[in-house]
């Protein structure tokens, strides 16, 4: 398994409890569109990224992550 699709495994598991309409999640994913989280669910499912990585998100690198295989691809950047 590579890590990219490590990393998409771990942000779908993170993803589920915050999955309120059962959407199923690939990389095309959107969170605002598909998953329709509010602002509030971002920055607890983003707390919960960081945690679950070991690294900082900035808001900057926030405002462009608009799908899954964004955020897989920041996370990968960003882990040490």
């Amino acid at each position: 398994m590579t890590d990219r699709q490590t990393i998409l495994d771990t942000i779908t598991t993170q993803i589920e409890p915050f999955n309120k309409k059962g959407v199923a999640v690939t990389e095309a994913t959107t969170f605002q569109g598909d998953l329709e989280w509010d602002s509030l669910t971002v920055m607890d499912f983003v707390a919960a990224i960081e945690d679950e990585f070991d690294i900082v998100i900035t808001m900057n690198m926030q405002a462009e992550i608009e799908t899954v295989g964004q955020l897989v691809d920041a996370v990968g950047k960003l882990r040490p």
